[in-house]
């Protein structure tokens, strides 16, 4: 089975950075980061696939976040650097064993982690 773990999230100022870190058991084919935040709807903010180099950032974070992954740690990473105090929120980590559907369709992912908490203060 797949079971993801996540940590890394904690409080920063504005312009700071964190990064996140998903250890990533059992096969997958896509895993990325999602981010909820009081009163919104979960948004996918990165996902990268296996056995390819395409990544997808979501627009409100290109230039900003780097998502990549260390196979021989079995961890997927999420660098967040200039963070914005409209970063803040719940990170979670999931992994999907299938490619169907859009990369942004939360429902698409089979395996979630428990969620790190990300604060950026102004």
């Amino acid at each position: 089975q797949v079971q993801l773990v996540e940590s890394g999230g904690g409080s920063v100022q504005a312009g700071g950075s964190l990064r996140l870190s998903c250890v990533a058991s059992g096969v997958t084919y896509r895993l990325g980061w999602f981010r909820q935040a009081p009163g919104k709807e979960r948004e996918a903010v990165a996902v990268i696939y296996t056995g390819t180099v395409l990544i997808n950032y979501a627009d409100s974070v290109k230039g900003r976040f780097t998502i990549s992954r260390d196979n021989a740690k079995n961890t997927l990473y999420l660098q967040m650097n200039s963070l914005k105090p409209e970063d803040t929120a719940m990170y979670y980590c999931a992994a999907s064993r299938t490619l169907g559907g859009w990369w942004y369709e939360a429902a698409r992912y089979n395996y979630w982690g428990q969620g790190t908490q990300v604060t950026v203060s102004s």
